[in-house]
């Protein structure tokens, strides 16, 4: 038995303010959170129209969340990291100083760019629940509370996730860090 299509306009009604309110929390701008929010519920029709959804709130969430995600990777070179250094190794405080750095000389961008572009690769080689977990803490400031309570996933496993995340990230850089950033 084929499911009926739902109701845009009713689903939007319905799921709009609370919709909002999820993507307003997780980017800095009115602008950003409308963008998100319609492409969310254009995704909804497009999909609903070929298969019919029926969990319409856990889907709209969870597409709101992707969305969002995709939004910051889209821009995450244009913030700058934050990153904590637990063990004071100095690897990612160095990292973090030298893309701060406001230096325009040709040797300064260029390795500016190399270690933007080493760190992005670092980064895609993570498996996704780590790589995600830590660019929302570190890149992105949210709190392992904030995203317990949005993804509905444990903040213990939240902070394994990063712990292995950060383990892996400092083993890959360490080769950079010391043919570049060592005296």
């Amino acid at each position: 038995m084929k499911r009926q299509r739902n109701n845009p306009a009713e689903v939007f009604e319905r799921y709009r303010r609370q919709l909002r309110a999820f993507i307003s929390r997780h980017v800095s701008s009115t602008e950003e959170g409308e963008d998100i929010l319609q492409e969310v519920f254009l995704r909804f029709i497009q999909t609903d129209t070929v298969n019919p959804i029926s969990q319409i709130a856990a889907w709209l969430f969870r597409t709101a969340r992707n969305r969002i995600i995709d939004h910051r990777r889209k821009f995450r070179e244009e913030r700058m990291p934050q990153f904590r250094d637990e063990d004071d190794s100095g690897l990612i405080s160095e990292i973090t100083a030298l893309l701060a750095d406001d230096s325009r000389s040709p040797e300064m961008e260029y390795l500016r760019a190399l270690v933007w572009e080493e760190l992005t690769k670092a980064l895609d080689e993570l498996p996704a629940a780590q790589r995600d977990i830590f660019e929302l803490t570190e890149m992105e400031g949210f709190s392992f509370r904030e995203l317990a309570e949005d993804t509905g996933i444990p903040v213990a496993t939240l902070l394994s996730r990063k712990h292995y995340a950060v383990k892996f990230l400092r083993g890959r850089l360490a080769e950079i860090y010391e043919a570049f950033l060592t005296d």
